[in-house]
């Protein structure tokens, strides 16, 4: 049975994304076993030729901006058309690390069913699944028709939320792994795969200026002007992702210091085998997608040696 392992992305992903895979890599005793392959999101025009245009997403008509940092989203659901329908896919966010051999998941048995993956157990609103780290039986899922699923949410016939959250699937072809698989910024000596999910404290972007409207201030907006229509908000939301004109905040540190502590030890050991270079790392804090003092941290890791966990 054909393995492979997906990775969806964009360009403000690239130092993530390539940490990422590099820890998959590292993390197997079984390499020869399964492929790994990044989805770059302007590899697939179906998704850029929609720039500007509105879709659906939360039951709100919102235009669809291919420099959002999560324009991805969408091609997480391609996996089982790349691989005809055969063999299991796993597929993951650019923002998502292994501390254990992917192959045990890919091995999992799935009683049945075509998609595993985590259920979000939260008292602040209903339980729901993430479709951020899923393993898929692709012929159990041929029923998926990637292009004809876009067009349906460009005709505002299938809102992005709802299919993320897999709330359009048969029920009976849905069962979840451990959280451990999709430990959502927890680390602990369980974690499989620990996901950096909160956009506000991801490790390598400290200190930068927020590019992306927080949904708690999109909340605020609203409440305090609630005549302005929740449409117009959401494209001032599309202009400042597009560029911040005005600051609205800066990413926080993340509150769990092993985890930057890990990412940046897993980076480090990126750079000394040549799987990202310095340079690379210097140009994407040019660009505003990595910290300024990244380097420096970098230099820091060298200089005690690299100590996971």
């Amino acid at each position: 049975m054909k393995y492979t392992l997906f990775i969806h992305t964009n360009h403000r992903q690239t130092v993530p994304t390539k940490v990422g895979e590099y820890s998959f890599r590292k993390m197997t005793r079984n390499a020869d076993k399964f492929d790994i392959r990044i989805l770059w999101v302007y590899d697939f025009p179906a998704l850029s030729n929609w720039h500007g245009q509105l879709y659906l997403r939360e039951g709100k008509r919102v235009p669809w901006n291919m420099n959002d940092p999560l324009s991805f989203a969408p091609l997480r659901f391609l996996p089982p058309q790349l691989m005809n329908y055969e063999g299991r896919a796993i597929v993951v966010d650019p923002d998502v690390f292994a501390l254990a051999d992917i192959y045990e998941l890919f091995n999992r048995d799935m009683g049945g069913k075509a998609i595993l993956c985590r259920r979000v157990e939260s008292s602040a609103k209903p339980s729901f699944y993430t479709s951020s780290v899923m393993l898929l039986d692709c012929c159990r899922l041929r029923y998926w028709n990637w292009e004809k699923n876009l067009d349906e949410m460009f005709s505002f016939k299938r809102d992005l939320w709802l299919w993320m959250c897999l709330k359009l699937e048969p029920p009976e072809s849905v069962g979840t792994f451990e959280a451990e698989w999709n430990d959502l910024d927890t680390l602990t000596d369980r974690t499989r795969i620990l996901h950096n999910t909160c956009r506000m404290t991801q490790p390598w972007k400290t200190g930068l200026v927020l590019d992306f409207m927080p949904e708690a201030l999109e909340r605020r907006l609203s409440k305090k002007w609630g005549i302005i229509p929740r449409s117009w908000i959401h494209r001032v939301r599309s202009l400042i992702e597009q560029k911040p004109y005005f600051p609205l905040g800066i990413f926080r540190p993340h509150p769990d210091s092993k985890q930057e502590r890990l990412f940046f030890t897993l980076l480090a050991k990126a750079v000394e085998l040549g799987i990202i270079t310095r340079d690379e790392i210097t140009a994407e804090i040019e660009n505003g997608n990595v910290r300024p003092d990244a380097i420096s941290l970098l230099d820091q890791i060298f200089a005690k040696g690299f100590i996971l966990r």
